[in-house]
């Protein structure tokens, strides 16, 4: 069994590809041709057989490439089967809806993304399914809330913003013996510091765009479990229609190539921005598994191998000062998103949840003095330099 630095390059790899290239090539036809009717009808057998990728059709069934990225991502995360889409939320709703049925009831844990909140209290719950949402990593407040008819809890693992982290072990066993299914966005852990699947949770989902793509420079989603329930879902996958581009796709392939080097490199900058943030004066709070101060860290020790390369803490300071800091930072851009080459800070208060009113964003725990910050490939010792002269601002 190779190691994981070997796998991302090598796993599943078609050794002998068109043309004798050595990466993959990027395959942009939307549609695939027969050389006859008895080649058609092959075709047919094989797609009513579920071998939908063994002979391509149309591109929205699938394509080369994105099969290569989807073989390469399920040995990563020790999967059996993987569907890949046009983005992380795709991947989420998609699977919901998949797996849920008018009259059913999901739990999602507080802390999860907001646009996934936003779909399962929006949205599912037009089309009969309710969704209970309880406190992040509160194993008690999830068995209490499961009901006759829950079919799935749905986690996020470390959580956005706060970095929580959840008992995977402790929430598989209470599903299991409720008959329901678990779904973790692992997203922020990447394969490389987690593997969900290995502690029982039956489908992973990953936002590509974050850690695998890496680079800032794509939009793409990945759904990953057992055989059985990813053919399920590849089915509604070919009636909605989310799929990815062929070029993002040899894009993602590529930059799994490096996951396990930049994560590691994330991994130690991470923990030492946080180690220095939370020597400060200027700074309140730190949130970060991998610091002893976080309240699941000993959670995170026991179910991940690196802790990753977001950080969010609080400016002892106002809002206003909190953005005077924001602005005087030098090496991060201001923006959304995390996972890539390029440093990236936000004011949540002001950009994620600015559509809330005060009382709806503090009762979600979003302050006007929490900033999140989510470190590049840089060097950690320009960070922490860039981070000391913008603290002279608070």
């Amino acid at each position: 069994m190779t190691r994981f630095m070997t796998t991302a390059i090598h796993g599943k790899e078609q050794r002998q590809k068109p043309y004798h290239a050595l990466v993959t090539p990027i395959c942009t036809t939307s549609t695939f041709t027969f050389e006859d009717m008895d080649d058609v009808n092959r075709t047919q057998d094989e797609y009513l057989a579920g071998k939908y990728l063994e002979r391509m059709e149309y591109g929205r069934y699938g394509n080369p490439t994105q099969y290569a990225v989807e073989q390469r991502l399920a040995v990563l995360e020790e999967a059996e089967a993987a569907i890949l889409s046009a983005s992380g939320m795709y991947a989420i709703t998609a699977t919901l809806l998949g797996l849920l049925s008018s009259g059913e009831h999901m739990i999602l844990t507080q802390d999860c993304y907001r646009r996934t909140r936003g779909f399962c209290s929006t949205y599912l719950s037009r089309w009969g399914i309710e969704t209970t949402i309880v406190p992040a990593c509160d194993i008690e407040a999830i068995e209490k809330a499961m009901r006759p008819n829950t079919r799935l809890i749905f986690t996020e693992v470390p959580t956005n913003p706060w970095l929580r982290v959840i008992d995977l072990e402790a929430l598989v066993e209470v599903a299991r013996a409720h008959g329901a299914k678990v779904i973790a966005d692992s997203t922020i852990a990447s394969p490389c510091n987690l593997r969900p699947l290995a502690l029982g949770v039956d489908l992973v989902v990953h936002s590509g765009t974050k850690y695998l793509g890496g680079h800032n420079d794509l939009l793409a989603g990945v759904v990953l479990g057992a055989e059985d329930l990813i053919t399920e879902l590849r089915e509604l996958h070919f009636h909605l229609g989310g799929v990815v581009a062929p070029q993002t796709a040899y894009n993602l392939l590529r930059g799994v190539k490096t996951l396990d080097l930049r994560v590691e490199h994330h991994n130690t900058s991470g923990m030492a921005v946080a180690r220095f943030l939370e020597s400060q004066t200027q700074v309140k709070s730190v949130y970060y598994p991998g610091l002893p101060s976080h309240p699941d860290h000993d959670v995170a020790m026991r179910l991940m191998s690196g802790f990753g390369g977001m950080v969010s803490f609080e400016i002892a300071g106002t809002r206003e000062q909190t953005s005077a800091f924001v602005d005087a930072l030098r090496i991060p851009y201001i923006g959304p998103s995390f996972g890539g080459t390029e440093a990236l800070v936000i004011q949540p208060a002001i950009q994620s949840y600015c559509g809330l009113s005060v009382e709806q964003r503090l009762a979600v725990g979003i302050t006007d003095q929490l900033v999140r910050y989510a470190v590049g490939l840089e060097d950690p010792d320009d960070l922490i330099e860039d981070l000391a002269q913008a603290l002279e601002r608070v």
